[in-house]
């Protein structure tokens, strides 16, 4: 038996038989179910019967884990960007959550990035939207244009193979203002096999963070940003110190 078993055991007593009728006694049993599954079986059960149903932001799917979009916030109001670069937008919801933190701070744009807008349904006065292939010299150039002279934050979200992630890396990086970020998401599927409802055939962008970060000293891994352990970024908040 677990330690943590033990003590919701001390607090709440052994789950009882269920009853016919549902009762403070089924409550327990229902949350001893779940206080015993392990971090990775809630990833996967997050990622599988969660993220792709039932995560919006005011009504527009976001593909997101929310401690990481707590931690987003966070570092929006302690870097107070004038732009965020968004790469990947899907159906705009993490998009529209930007605007509107943008909002409450009264200053910033977001700028869209994504090669395919079928699904995406976003709009706010401070969402600029550039269409086309992310490490594209054209794309590459417009969201240049959008940052120049300003404080500049970056999240990446676009195609998770490790190579794609590593030319928008090596593409966007420059854009970045020391003491801001580059938020690299979904380097857990390098922590998980492959079928298992997280895992990749191919490398993905935790193994391009570690590759971007052997030749690239001006950033640092921000484990602080980690601390609600349950996120889907490791090693994925990058800030630029120089």
């Amino acid at each position: 038996m677990s330690k943590l078993t033990k003590t919701l055991r001390n607090l709440f007593g052994d789950a009882p038989a269920r009853q016919p009728s549902r009762n403070v006694c089924d409550s327990k049993a229902d949350y001893l179910d779940r206080f015993r599954m392990t971090l990775a079986e809630w990833l996967i059960f997050h990622q599988k019967d969660v993220i792709f149903q039932d995560c919006k932001w005011m009504g527009v799917r976001a593909l997101k884990n929310p401690l990481d979009a707590w931690i987003y916030q966070e570092i929006i109001y302690d870097v107070k960007p004038d732009v965020i670069v968004e790469i990947g937008s899907y159906e705009g919801g993490t998009t529209l959550f930007f605007a509107h933190i943008l909002d409450l701070l009264g200053q910033g744009i977001v700028v869209s990035v994504d090669i395919d807008r079928s699904k995406y349904s976003a709009r706010h006065d401070r969402i600029v939207e550039i269409t086309g292939e992310s490490a594209s010299e054209p794309v590459v150039e417009q969201v240049k244009k959008q940052c120049q002279g300003k404080r500049v934050l970056i999240l990446h979200d676009g195609d998770h193979v490790k190579t794609h992630v590593l030319k928008d890396l090596e593409a966007y990086a420059p854009m970045v203002s020391v003491g801001s970020y580059f938020i690299v998401e979904d380097g857990i599927v390098d922590l998980f096999e492959a079928g298992d409802g997280l895992g990749m055939e191919s490398d993905g962008p935790l193994a391009a963070v570690e590759e971007f970060l052997k030749t690239h000293d001006e950033f640092e891994i921000d484990r602080a940003r980690e601390r609600y352990v349950l996120t889907y970024n490791p090693k994925g908040f990058l800030k630029r110190v120089k």
